[in-house]
């Protein structure tokens, strides 16, 4: 029997297998007006066509918490109740299909207000709808990027209660699983890496007061969030630096205190916090959600250039994840999880529209 087609409960919601879709931003939103952050109709068939492929959950793509957090002005986002009402289109139809909806919860910090990457990702100003990046600390991410407004102590509380109004809309949107972005070098990870943070108060220096932002927001989405549905959080487990950056030591003992706080997995990816040469190739990334899993008792998901089906299958029946998330395969193909169900002997649903290709 295939490990990757068996069943993940969560607290009360039942995962029906292991096939999962990563969050990837899709940069289709209005950048202002009453639409700003609204999916439309690209976002409904994007992700419509995932569930109706077999995917069993579906992360949609970083959603920002405010204007602010947006990675670009074309980001989704749940700070309004035109983007909640939106998502109920949605996630209904998911839901309707078979697969489960979630949601990633984002401020995109010192990288935010930046262009769409086919129109080369470069910060963008007033001009074309951009804003002022806010971060940890007054620290570009790169020459590229503008110094970003170091937030205060107010500004960081006010965030943080924006991640639990955000986790509310979700839930009134639909969304089964809320999943909070703590990666690949936007706000909370900027918090949590020394190489970003040069703060001197309860949120700077050590690594419990690095860690603090991230589990204040912890705290405050799982306070609203219902206690039989599960939260997630993204990390990435290492910046790839030599020295004076988030290491893969600091993501097992974040992980517990992850797991302590509520949260029921841990998303694992890397990068994203420095200009680094990364070492890529076929699952590069899942040693580090192995070695979460092996030195804790926190479920963990793995990511990064996972495009076979034996692949996917020995990630998850070796214990090194306890699920697998797609990305770029499941934008070559919709129905990857259909495929692998075929070729491992799995149960996916297919709708009746399509039961002859069976």
């Amino acid at each position: 029997m295939s490990a990757l087609f068996q069943p993940l409960k969560l607290r009360d919601v039942t995962i029906p297998h292991r096939v999962w879709m990563p969050p990837m931003c899709q940069y289709s939103a209005a950048p202002e007006g009453p639409s700003t952050g609204v999916p439309g109709d690209w976002h409904f068939a994007h992700y419509g066509a995932r569930a109706t492929g077999g995917t069993a959950l579906i992360v949609v793509e970083a959603t920002a918490v405010s204007p602010e957090g947006r990675i670009s002005p074309q980001d989704l986002g749940l700070w309004n109740d035109a983007q909640t009402e939106a998502f109920r289109r949605i996630t209904d139809f998911l839901r309707t299909h078979g697969a489960v909806p979630a949601v990633q919860l984002a401020h995109a910090g010192r990288k935010a207000s930046t262009d769409r990457p086919w129109k080369g990702g470069a910060p963008v100003g007033p001009d074309a709808h951009g804003w002022q990046p806010l971060a940890p600390s007054a620290l570009a991410f790169d020459e590229r990027h503008p110094v970003p407004t170091e937030l205060t102590v107010a500004q960081i509380q006010e965030i943080t209660g924006q991640f639990a109004d955000a986790a509310r809309r979700a839930l009134a949107a639909g969304f089964e699983i809320v999943e909070i972005h703590g990666a690949h070098g936007y706000l909370i990870h900027e918090f949590l890496s020394p190489h970003s943070n040069h703060r001197t108060d309860g949120y700077g220096g050590s690594y419990e007061n690095r860690t603090r932002f991230a589990l204040e927001v912890v705290d405050a989405v799982r306070a609203v969030w219902p206690e039989d549905k599960p939260l997630f959080f993204r990390v990435s487990a290492t910046d790839w630096l030599d020295e004076g950056g988030w290491t893969a030591d600091d993501t097992v003992r974040f992980a517990r205190d992850l797991q302590a706080h509520g949260i029921d997995l841990l998303d694992v990816s890397t990068g994203g916090n420095a200009r680094v040469s990364i070492p890529t190739g076929p699952g590069y990334q899942v040693p580090f959600a192995a070695r979460v899993k092996a030195e804790t008792s926190l479920p963990v998901a793995a990511v990064g250039l996972i495009t076979d089906v034996e692949q996917a299958e020995k990630i998850v029946a070796n214990g090194e994840a306890d699920a697998v998330l797609l990305g770029r395969e499941l934008l070559r193909d919709p129905s990857w999880a259909q495929r692998a169900a075929r070729e491992l002997g799995g149960e996916v649903r297919v709708p009746d529209q399509y039961g002859w290709a069976v």
